[in-house]
């Protein structure tokens, strides 16, 4: 211990020695419980611990009072006090119950899955917008965990005069963790007034959205970086994105496009911070397009997959139109990756990290966002500064066929999305366009 302190210096904090906690109930499987324990050591690493002892506990289902069971419980503790660790993380949701009773049997800091995701989103928050997400999120989880004497110390007495002190401490706490719950939530609903007015905005713009989303440490920020020339923070660690990410992408027929990038899941994600991240999450919804972005190198990818479809289902985004890329492919053998393109012949394989394949899922993009088309005959008079308007957002936004200029009108055959079609041919206020439109099915 000496010798570690000393490496660390006088001026670097010790890292929290941790106990990780895992349950084989039911069904379950030894393997997916060890994965499920080593994807936790990568939380309790992401959050700032160090991890010295690692427990999986087989039994039927999950003792209502210690989780454990007495004997095991007592086992935990001794190995805990054996091996000098500070906090004990559960890899599952505890009840206050539990918390409370394995707090005192096994005399550590006790934290469960949930409270540990809420501590790392709450290091990683920059923005005042994902600051206030998480808060709310632990002040939910908070609220029915607190303990105290309870209502019976409230009064004291009879009779005017004679009431007592008042409300307890934790009354108070309960009222002020309600009343700033309140407060939070108001401010979240004016984020999320704010931001549907901005796609509002950008749908107005004919700017069509694609949203990055996956599995927690899946490249999504790394591929958002090489496709928007953007410099966003990516590192191989657990929730380095919190706060969403808007950069404008210029595809190589001239059209413009938004890309977002979104925060990471995880299975088991806490339901108070999907809740929270709510308007953030509006964002991947109401996009045009979603790329789902999978860790192909990792064993247990189709949990990971699932894990997302089940978020997206919670957030309405199921109905979006979705594109999977498999990243990390420079990771897998030959026959690993003809065996992914055998089990989805329509998924990319790429690596957002050397940029193999990327340009690939730009010419998909290009593809999927002009699927649905319809072929127009625009007539635009280019001394009007409202139809020169027109004009641009059909370069922009379309594929331009042909274009003429003869006496003094311009005409301009292209191929633009069909959900476009009216807002581009609309004539200026007091003039009629003259539009001749072919389906291009």
């Amino acid at each position: 211990m000496a010798a570690q302190r000393a490496e660390r210096g006088p001026g670097v904090a010790r890292r929290e020695r941790a106990a990780l906690v895992g349950l084989i109930a039911g069904r379950a499987r030894r393997h997916e419980a060890e994965r499920s324990l080593e994807e936790l050591a990568g939380l309790a690493d992401a959050a700032g611990a160090e991890v010295v002892l690692r427990v999986l506990q087989e039994r039927p289902k999950p003792d209502p009072s210690t989780y454990l069971g007495a004997g095991k419980i007592e086992t935990l503790a001794a190995s805990a006090a054996e091996t000098g660790v500070d906090v004990v993380i559960f890899d599952n949701e505890l009840t206050p119950a539990q918390l409370r009773q394995i707090e005192e049997e096994v005399g550590r800091k006790i934290v469960d899955r949930t409270q540990l995701i809420l501590d790392i989103f709450a290091r990683r928050a920059r923005t005042r917008e994902g600051q206030l997400q998480v808060e709310l999120a632990q002040l939910k989880y908070l609220l029915p965990r607190l303990v105290g004497a309870g209502a019976a110390l409230s009064r004291l007495g009879g009779g005017i005069g004679t009431r007592g002190p008042g409300e307890t401490k934790l009354e108070t706490d309960r009222r002020r963790i309600r009343t700033r719950i309140h407060a939070i939530s108001g401010d979240i609903d004016h984020v999320r007034k704010r931001r549907a007015q901005l796609r509002e905005r950008r749908h107005k713009a004919s700017v069509p959205t694609v949203a990055l989303v996956g599995y927690t440490n899946a490249g999504k920020t790394t591929l958002f970086n090489r496709l928007t020339k953007a410099h966003a923070e990516a590192s191989d660690a657990l929730f380095v994105t919190l706060d969403p990410l808007v950069r404008r992408v210029r595809l190589p027929d001239s059209r413009e496009l938004l890309m977002s990038d979104t925060v990471g899941f995880i299975d088991r994600l806490p339901h108070a911070l999907v809740a929270a991240f709510r308007a953030t999450l509006e964002e991947t919804a109401d996009a045009d397009l979603v790329l789902h972005i999978i860790d192909a190198a990792t064993p247990d990818r189709d949990r990971r997959i699932a894990a997302v479809r089940q978020v997206l289902d919670e957030v309405d985004a199921a109905d979006v139109p979705l594109v999977e890329v498999y990243n990390k492919c420079d990771a897998l053998t030959p026959d690993e990756r003809r065996r992914l393109s055998d089990l989805d012949s329509s998924a990319l394989c790429i690596s957002a990290l050397t940029g193999d394949g990327v340009d690939e899922i730009v010419e998909t993009i290009t593809s999927r966002l002009a699927l649905d088309v319809r072929r127009v005959t625009l007539s635009f008079d280019p001394d009007d500064p409202a139809d020169r308007e027109r004009i641009a957002r059909v370069y922009r936004h379309g594929r331009v066929v042909l274009h003429e200029t003869r006496d003094g009108q311009v005409s301009i055959v292209a191929d633009v999305p069909r959900r476009l079609v009216d807002r581009l041919s609309a004539a200026p206020r007091g003039r009629s366009a003259r539009t001749r439109r072919d389906a291009a099915e």
